[in-house]
Formats: structure tokens, sequence, C-alpha cells
């Protein structure tokens, strides 16, 4: 292991035509990643990437022409909204790049398999899926039943950013840890490591170590190497702070506009990392440092207050009406626990869990991020909360959340997704339209869908939305129960979704139903009895703008 400049790192342990895992984890990034995109841009090194989620950064590797294959499950932006990316549209829709989607959990499965030098690994997911036809996965006929199998997963180099290391190497990361550890096990050279600080020792810190010194080619000190995403390092001799969304936005409206101008700025100009740090600023370093106080939100909410006053729209008509079915659904089961995917589902799983916990229920939010029993934030719609972490009562990582929280014996968890499309099964598609455009991709809505007790979707009721057949099966629609939109709500009834309830009205119940029909691509079923939706109220609006005041998801 040896001790080196950022740029002496990267130059002599990523090589080109290698496997390369950038880990994710809270973090998001590192700065080895910036370094290799600026000493390989535009050089076809011909790697194969492998990072859990690209985010709008991973568009780098894309624009500079240095990637031939990605191993993925989500790719798109993040911030300020999930929404397709048009480079990597492009570059998967004209075959520039190859690339492999997996879900959040089989992603980490594979890398676990090669970190333990296993032949496969076993995983609930994927059967019933288009990700199923992937080469590197296959369901084995045996004496316990079809099993499905995972091929173990082994990256060449596998760069992290941690919070400290020692002089011999050892590398502290904290939880929540998303993908864990696996792909640094799993390294055939090993790590290139960047950390906040280089220490004596870390006396103490035993229990986090998650990467001892003989997996590690090279330690880098670089503060602030996560950026543009956080670092959460209690306990540890260094401060944690919180991720930079405006950068994040902005590297988004780069990949619409002037890309190459934005990278040279932040990317190919700056010869060292002390030379991207002077370009942020010290006062920019200093406000993500204070995003770390649990009590930040405060002034977010200040900068952001709920409007009161606009009429709601179709999207909080879809997310209180799918609030009060989560609810039910979750008293139905006697569930622990409910998971949601990003944007409004998330939001109206968080107003249904805060409701049912004010009644008394002990139900749990929880996340694959590595979260349980978190409680978010006023003024801050996303799941990856830097600032619910220290209340968090349990923080851990996807294998954890995906491999037993959801679908384990002793937990009943219920799900509450989105989707592009929802179509007449319970299929959700957020992934690609064939012969169209490239989507997303899972996340971990497949591992959610496969093995939860129970999924409630929330989506609008528009024919594109609402489709007969969804051309990518991304998550199967055996565990839906319900689809929740704007102008009513499907239930499972006697194996079928049909219309079970639509808003209430003026006029007769059949024209909303018919409305409804109108909404739905596929000649849908009517449930014998139709029941009629109270209105949304003041209230159930205000509880969803609470968490999301600028309307990012909800408008």
């Amino acid at each position: 292991m040896e001790h080196v400049s950022l740029e002496d790192a990267v130059a002599h342990h990523v090589r080109p035509g290698d496997t390369v895992q950038v880990l994710c984890g809270h973090s998001r990034w590192t700065a080895a990643a910036r370094e290799m995109a600026r000493q390989h841009w535009g050089g076809d090194a011909g790697f194969t990437l492998v990072m859990l989620s690209l985010s709008s950064l991973g568009a780098l590797f894309f624009r500079g022409k240095m990637v031939r294959r990605v191993i993925t499950t989500y790719s798109g932006d993040t911030f300020p909204t999930y929404t397709p990316n048009p480079i990597f549209q492009e570059a998967y829709g004209s075959g520039a790049v190859d690339v492999e989607h997996w879900s959040i959990l089989t992603f980490t499965q594979r890398l676990e398999a090669a970190a333990r030098g296993l032949p496969a690994m076993v995983t609930g997911s994927l059967q019933g899926s288009s990700m199923a036809s992937n080469h590197d996965f296959t369901v084995a006929d045996t004496s316990f039943g079809p099993v499905g199998l995972l091929a173990p997963l082994a990256p060449d180099v596998t760069l992290v950013h941690g919070a400290v290391a020692d002089r011999e190497g050892n590398v502290v990361l904290s939880e929540p840890l998303l993908e864990g550890a696996w792909g640094a096990w799993a390294a055939r050279r090993g790590v290139v490591e960047t950390v906040e600080r280089v220490v004596e020792s870390l006396d103490g810190l035993g229990h986090r170590v998650k990467i001892p010194a003989h997996r590690v080619l090279a330690v880098v000190e670089a503060p602030f190497g996560a950026h543009p995403g956080g670092l959460y390092a209690p306990q540890t001799p260094v401060a944690s702070y919180g991720e930079d969304i405006p950068f994040w936005s902005e590297a988004r409206t780069a990949t619409r506009q002037d890309f190459d101008g934005w990278a040279r700025h932040w990317v190919l100009e700056p010869a060292t990392h002390d030379g991207y740090l002077e370009r942020l600023g010290r006062e920019r370093l200093d406000w993500l440092s204070s995003r770390t106080d649990p009590e930040s939100w405060r002034q977010d909410a200040e900068d952001h207050p709920v409007d009161a006053t606009t009429a709601p729209s179709k999207w909080e008509h879809a997310a209180a009406y799918g609030a009060r079915e989560l609810e039910a659904v979750a008293k139905a089961h006697d569930a622990d626990a409910v998971l949601a995917g990003a944007g409004v589902a998330n939001l109206a799983a968080w107003v249904a869990v805060a409701r049912a916990r004010a009644g008394g229920s002990a139900i749990r939010l929880t996340a694959e991020l590595g979260l349980w029993g978190y409680t978010p934030t006023p003024a801050d719609p996303y799941i990856f909360n830097h600032r619910v972490f220290p209340g968090s009562p349990l923080l851990a990582d996807a294998s954890t959340v995906l491999g037993m929280v959801v679908g384990g014996p002793g937990t009943c968890t219920i799900a509450c997704l989105g989707a592009a499309q929802v179509d007449r099964e319970g299929n959700l598609n957020s992934t690609l339209i064939p012969g169209g455009p490239f989507l997303v991709g899972s996340g971990g809505a497949n591992d959610v869908a496969s093995r939860a007790a129970a999924c409630v979707v929330v989506a609008l009721a528009r024919p594109d939305r609402m489709v007969e057949r969804v051309g990518f099966v991304t998550s199967p629609g055996s565990r839906v129960t319900s689809v929740v939109t704007d102008l009513g709500v499907l239930r499972r009834l006697d194996g079928e979704l049909r219309i079970a309830a639509v808003p209430s009205g003026p006029g007769p119940v059949d024209e909303r139903v018919r409305a409804f029909v109108g909404g739905c691509g596929w000649d849908v079923a009517v449930a014998t009895s139709v029941s009629e939706l109270d209105p949304v109220t003041t209230d159930e609006v205000l509880a969803l703008r609470r968490y999301d005041p600028e309307r990012l998801f909800l408008a």
C-alpha cells in the first residue's frame, strides 16, 4: 500500500480496459472518479464501469468516451428530481455503450459472491422481470424448488471514499453503506481509497474498519473527497458534511446544455484536488458542513414556505389517495415497515406512516440505502437525506434492508412504488420503452416488488402510463394489490386489477368511472361495487407539501 498523490494513485492503478467500480455508499462519489475522468477524457479507455447509481456525474464517463460497457441499477438524474438523462439515453440507444440492468440487491449480491469466492449467489429477485434474461442470472431446478442464481462480479479495481485511514491503509467507512464494501473485497487488484484524513491510529474504531490494509493499493488524503456527495462520519476524527444538491442540479442542467464546458471547468482544468476545492470556495464548503445538523432543515423551511393557496395538482390527489390506501393496506397486514420508491410514492408513504404512528401504530420507515426507522425532515423530499442518519435507530446497508427487512420471515414490509408505466397485471416499467426512450432503471424497485408482502403503486391515470402490457418488466406485478391514481383506485379483486373507487363529486358515479376507464390503456374491469373517495383535504395536501414545499415532485 502506498501514500501518493491523487493523480499518481489513479495513473498507477486505473488502467485502460479495466473493469472499475465506483463505490456509491451514502456518499455517491469519490475524488478518484473525478480524477479518472480527468486523466482519460477523450482517450477511448474502454472501461467497464460498475456503478450502482450513475446519477448526473456518471455522464462524465460517457461524454469523455471512456466507457464501452456499464453494469448498473440506475442511469438517470437524482437532483432536483429523478429524470432520464439524455447522455445516457443517446449512448444506450445508439449502442455506443452496452449496458446491463440489475436491481440494487442483485448488483450487491453479485459483488458479494465474488468477494466470498463463490460460483453463484442465491437471490429472490429478478424472476418475472425482463432482467431475468441477463446472461449472469439463471433459475435452477433444485430439490428445494426453483432457485434464482447470480454469477459473481469482480471489478479489477474499486474506487472508494472513506472517512479516515491509518498509515497501514485500514479504512473506516460509516453506515449507511448501500451496496456495502463487497466490491472492495472482490476487486482483483484492490482499492484506490480517498479519505478525509490519514491518522496515526484507529484505536477504538476497529468496528468501523470495513476495508483492511491488504486490500488497499493506495490511500490519498482528500478532504471533501466525496463532493458533491456528502459524508457521514460520526465518532471519527473528521467532520461530516452534507450533499451539494445545487451542484448536482447544475450538473444535470449542463448535460442538457454545454456539458463539455461544465466538465472543462469542474473536471479537466483543476489539475489537483486542492485546485478543485479552491474553485468550490471556502464559503460553499462551510455551508455543506452545516448541512449535517439535523435541525438545518428549519432554514430550508424558512427559505421555502409551504404554499397553502394553490389548488391540489393531479399528483397531489394521487399522493393523498395513495397515503390513505397505503395506511389501510399496512393495517390489514399488521405491517412492521414501509419501503417507498423515490418521488411522489415516497411522499405518500411518509404521510401514511406519520399518520399511522400518530394513531398508535409501531410501523416504521425503511430505505434501501440501509435505513431503518428513520424520520424524514420537512423541506427535504429526498430519501438520501443525511440529516436523518443521526436519529435513525439502525443504519446498515442494502443487503440488510432488501434482503431481510423486505421478504425476511420476521418482518412484514409493505411497498409503495411509482413507475413510468404500470400494466393490467400490475407489472411496472421504469427502464425503457421498446422502440422509444431509455428511462432510468430499477434501483431497488424490483427487489421490493419481488419480496414485499404487498405493493401499492401511485401513478397518474393516463393511457400512456396505464398500458395493457409494459414492453419491459422492471418489477413484476404479482404482489401489487392496489394502483392509486388521480382518477381513482384499482384493487386486485378476483385475481385482476379492477376499478374499485373513484373520487366523490357531482353527477352519477358512472361518469367518474368512465373517466377512469378512459385513463387506462386497456379494457379495464370494474368492481361490482365502486366506492367513492372522500375529497382530498387541505390538511392532506399540506402534509405532502411540508416535505416538498418547492413542489419538485408534487407539481
